[in-house]
């Protein structure tokens, strides 16, 4: 009797809002708020940039239609049950009589549709619902609430204005609840973040976190506060929000962690170092935050790099690395902070080794980090092959000055030095021979005497496998990859066993079968000079231009400037000091300005250290670099290949060292696209980018290298 919708009594309305209440709609809302937990749970927040006021990702390649959700998408099949209940309560038990809903639950259930399709993405059907229901219930109970849906939808849909209007007029109502007026201030901040207008996101989160009813969006809310403020620079305001998130109650520990972590991102040295530092290590010892310890330990390294503690920071980034679980991109930051410890150690093979496990890390490799880093990574491999030349060749140059009782002294000690090496190799290797059987014997005994006992357990055998791995391995530091530790700088004498090379021992044990090698002829020492004075040359440069290494720079060009350099290479060399030694030694740096104005009065370095504003102007004087420049560049205008690349390197020979130089090498870039092909274009292009960082050139060659691979890219579609 009571069934029908058609007929307006308080039976029938009873039962159809009892029945909507308490069985359809009540499972919709746990199928909603279960999938609404499963959607939050799984969202992944990036904080090293500023967080969306909503965490809500938008998959814009896939729009489900109703009931297209993928399998395994567990939320998105929660927000569909939530859907289909919604519908069948009002198909079942609307009762629209003379135009008026007599149910007073069917509003609940178009707030609920329309909040399934938000979060399933279907922003058009879920405005639909939202709009029929503020027009046919205005004087519901959930009218506001679905006002501020309504207006988010918009927000979603690139309609601000219309949101804004929307969440003024919720504003106004004098009956708002604290509720209602945390969600609709959250929803202006949503809306003003779209339109760039930062000052008022942040007086509508100000005012959003007024009451904090949301557990989760609240603290959400303070948290992007925090960031914001750090980004106007008003830090202190910035740490005061960062600090409240500690003391607040029933907040999720992820923003309890990370405004800490913030908090240490504004650490200056205003900042009590033992405060900060003891808030840090508060967290790390509790156990429920295991999963930001990689956060925090690299924050903790930051900090002790900044006081200078370079060993603690050194450890803490490798703690950090230990305890990464699923975070790529913070493993990359602690990899990047050691390779640049052991880059400011001049540890380059290490350095390296520690930017190659950047660059194996799956993030995006198409970032401005990340390319820097890789060319910061190629520049080492020229470090090092220059190190390595110079190295060797200042080894037998000082050997080929030595006299013959000198010579016959020193490999006397090395030989000596040989012998007790080789006689540890034997004791080690029959000790090890012994401690196979033996650790073989100990390991049958154990599985048979405690009937499968783990034979860790057992100190014995611990005791031997401890000793059979020092014997083939040696003291190798705690670190990754220590097994390729001949890769990474560390000592390659533990791997003599690996290769098993039978050598005659007798050889290099006489004094003759080195002094032999010993080069003699002066055609031979004459090339050794110049290899080394090029690899000091070159190394110089590197440490100037790509790594502001600017001690070690002036350092490599002494050295050169020492060996008898070649006669052209002087003068460039000592404009480089003088402007290397700028940086940090202002004695030095006039030193070698007096020398090349004295020295080199009509040199154009003279020039341009008398009158720097002028030089450069003098683009009509036929010996400038720039009217040298200009020629070459008609000649390649008009297709003078030949003529423009001549002039290109008389101009790279004549002004080598000066800030016209990298227009020259560009310009040959391209006279080698015309002459000779595009792969050889490429690799030019590189040099450029690696040789003169942060110059126009080198964005030009960024640019041309975009462009190039995209070029390829349609064809190979095509």
């Amino acid at each position: 009797m009571s069934c029908s919708t058609k007929k307006d009594s308080f039976i029938h309305r009873t039962n159809h809002a009892m029945s909507a209440k308490f069985n359809i709609l009540h499972n919709g809302n746990i199928a909603f708020e279960e999938a609404k937990k499963e959607l939050d749970a799984s969202y992944e927040d990036n904080f090293w940039e500023r967080l969306p006021i909503e965490p809500l990702k938008i998959e814009e390649d896939f729009i489900p239609l109703p009931g297209q959700t993928v399998d395994d998408n567990s939320e998105a099949q929660g927000f569909d049950k939530a859907e289909e209940k919604a519908v069948k309560t009002i198909q079942k038990h609307s009762m629209v009589i003379d135009g008026f809903e007599k149910n007073n639950q069917i509003d609940e259930a178009y707030l609920l549709l329309g909040k399934s399709r938000y979060y399933l993405q279907r922003f058009i059907p879920a405005l639909e619902a939202f709009t029929f229901s503020i027009e046919n219930y205005p004087n519901a109970d959930l009218y506001r609430e679905t006002k501020i849906w309504k207006a988010k939808t918009h927000i979603r849909l690139q309609n601000e204005k219309l949101a804004l209007e929307t969440l003024s007029l919720v504003l106004r109502n004098i009956e708002l609840t604290e509720e209602e007026y945390e969600k609709a201030h959250t929803a202006m901040a949503m809306a003003y973040t779209q339109l760039d207008s930062t000052h008022l996101v942040v007086d509508h989160l100000k005012k959003a976190t007024f009451y904090m009813t949301d557990p989760n969006q609240g603290p959400r809310n303070l948290f992007i506060l925090g960031q914001i403020y750090r980004e106007q620079q008003k830090i202190d305001s910035s740490n005061m929000v960062f600090e409240s998130l500690g003391y607040l109650k029933h907040v999720p520990q992820k923003y309890k962690v990370h405004g800490a972590i913030e908090r240490a991102k504004n650490y200056s040295e205003a900042d009590s170092t033992s405060i900060v530092l003891y808030t840090l290590e508060d967290l790390i010892k509790n156990r429920d935050n295991r999963a930001y310890l990689d956060e925090l330990y690299y924050q903790a390294g930051l900090i002790a790099l900044k006081n200078e503690n370079f060993e603690q920071a050194r450890g803490l980034f490798e703690l950090s690395v230990v305890h990464n679980t699923s975070k790529p991109y913070q493993k990359s930051l602690s990899y990047e902070s050691l390779g640049n410890f052991y880059f400011d150690k001049t540890s380059f093979e290490m350095a390296g080794a520690y930017y190659d496990s950047v660059l194996q890390i799956p993030i995006d490799q198409n970032t401005k980090r990340i390319r820097r880093l890789i060319r910061k990574r190629e520049s080492l491999n020229d470090v090092i092959f220059y190190e390595n030349i110079a190295r060797k060749s200042d080894s037998i140059l000082s050997l080929v000055t030595m006299s013959e009782g000198e010579r016959d002294l020193y490999f006397k000690a090395y030989i000596e030095e040989l012998k007790a090496r080789y006689e540890t190799e034997r004791i080690l290797n029959e000790q090890n021979n012994a401690n196979i059987g033996l650790g073989d014997m100990a390991l049958t005994n154990t599985s048979s005497n405690d009937g499968g006992t783990f034979y860790f357990y057992n100190p014995q055998v611990v005791g031997i496998g401890k000793q059979q791995f020092k014997n083939k391995y040696g003291n190798i530091p705690l670190g990754d990859f220590w097994l390729v530790a001949q890769n990474v700088g560390l000592s390659s004498d533990i791997f003599v066993k690996e290769t098993k090379v039978e050598l005659d021992t007798s050889l290099l044990f006489k004094t003759a079968y080195y002094t032999d090698q010993i080069p003699k002829s002066e055609k031979v020492i004459d090339s050794l000079h110049d290899v080394r004075n090029d690899a000091y040359y070159n190394l110089g440069l590197i440490y100037k231009e790509q790594f502001s290494e600017y001690e070690i720079a002036a350092l490599d060009f002494e050295r050169f400037l020492e060996n008898e350099p070649k006669e052209n290479l002087v003068l460039p060399v000592k404009y480089h000091l003088y402007k290397t030694y700028a940086f940090f030694n202002t004695d030095m740096s006039n030193k070698y300005r007096d020398e090349i104005v004295t020295d080199y009065p009509d040199s154009r370095y003279a020039e341009m250290i008398k009158n720097p504003n002028n030089v450069l102007d003098d683009a009509n004087d036929d010996n400038s670099p720039e009217f040298m420049y200009r020629t070459a560049f008609v000649c390649y205008e008009e297709e003078d290949f030949d003529y423009a690349l001549r002039t290109v390197n008389e101009g790279l020979e004549l002004f080598k060292g000066l800030e016209i130089e990298a227009k020259f090498e560009l310009l040959k870039a391209y006279v080698i696209y015309k002459t000779i092909g595009e792969e050889e274009f490429r690799e030019k292009l590189n040099e450029i980018i690696l040789n003169y960082p942060n110059t126009e050139e080198s964005d030009h060659a960024e640019e041309a290298l975009v462009k190039l691979s995209g070029l390829k890219e349609k064809l190979q579609q095509n």
